[in-house]
């Protein structure tokens, strides 16, 4: 008894239930509200930086090194605050009693893990095609970039199941990755990395402005730094599944990004049915069209797939620990 004592007083100890602590908060609580939101804050900053170095839409799409230069130090500055808030934070933790330290490191990693918004957004957009296609198609919207104006209804639940999919990892896998692998800075410095992605990371024009070359470093730093969570996402809702989805690699090389195509591809396969998205991508192109039970049966996959992410987190920290003492 004394031993888990001693092992649960540790860092370690501490990290493991945060992690918890963190995951119990999503569920009961949800996002907090958007004044006080660090993901909010880093995209207020995105915001102002890429009005800055992202030209406008008139501007010619050549190559452009002084905006490729400007984006990765916007985004390095941002990270750099981003990081040292976080190891401020826990630094602070460290200085305090153990469950003061579990609180404040919870309570700190919580808004990095959005599980519960994206399974509530995710049911909005099956309730609103229960009141029509436009419905539908307008909760869709909330959730994803794309155009959504021409999309069929068994489109519509396509790129919903592809979105919860893709941000199973983007939203709680890979910050629970970094955060076994280097703290709260690592989970603070992997949401800044995605929100900069999700905002700054595209060909072309969007928004009125250029961003082929401003975000071009954006992109690819949350190109290196999903490479592995995403794979482990995969496995992870393999695992949820209890079973392996045959033909994994090939249907996730599909997609365009390095990344996204494993855990949706890993989706489709288990649920049996087609995904895609129009005139880019068709995953399980064998697949059955997508029925309105299938997203609650993602959603279900998706649950068990987080239980195990933060079961794996928790034997990852501890299991080092557990070797040295014995």
């Amino acid at each position: 008894m004394g031993g888990v004592a001693a092992l649960m007083s540790g860092p370690a100890g501490v990290a493991a239930a945060a992690l918890w602590l963190a995951l119990v908060l999503d569920r009961a609580f949800g996002e907090p509200p958007a004044r006080w939101h660090p993901v909010v804050w880093m995209g207020h900053y995105l915001g102002w930086a890429g009005r800055r170095i992202a030209p406008p839409a008139e501007t010619p799409l050549a190559a452009d090194h002084r905006r490729l230069l400007a984006g990765a130090l916007a985004w390095c500055a941002g990270a750099g605050v981003v990081g040292c808030v976080a190891l401020a934070l826990q630094w602070l933790a460290g200085q305090m009693p153990v469950w003061a330290a579990a609180l404040l490191t919870g309570a700190a990693l919580k808004p990095m893990l959005a599980w519960r918004m994206l399974g509530r957004e995710v049911q909005s957009v099956e309730r609103a095609l229960h009141e029509s296609l436009d419905a539908g198609r307008q909760q869709l919207s909330y959730l994803v970039s794309r155009d959504v104006t021409w999309l069929s209804e068994n489109q519509v639940r396509e790129s919903a199941i592809e979105s919860l999919a893709e941000n199973l990892n983007d939203s709680v896998v890979a910050p629970i990755f970094w955060f076994v692998v280097a703290g709260l800075p690592g989970a603070a410095l992997y949401r800044f990395a995605n929100t900069a992605d999700a905002m700054w990371g595209y060909r072309g024009v969007r928004g009125g402005r250029v961003w082929e070359w401003a975000g071009k470093f954006a992109a690819r730093a949350d190109d290196v730094l999903s490479w592995l969570p995403a794979r482990i996402t995969a496995l992870l809702l393999a695992l949820a599944a209890l079973r392996w989805p045959r033909g994994l690699v090939r249907e996730a090389r599909r997609t365009p990004s390095p990344n996204s195509g494993w855990p949706m591809a890993a989706m489709a396969l288990l649920l049996d049915v087609r995904l895609g998205k129009p005139d880019f991508y068709v995953l399980h192109r064998d697949g059955r069209n997508i029925k309105a039970e299938d997203v609650l049966r993602a959603l279900r996959l998706g649950a068990r797939a987080v239980v195990w992410a933060a079961l794996f987190a928790s034997a990852a920290l501890l299991g080092p620990e557990l070797e040295w003492k014995a």
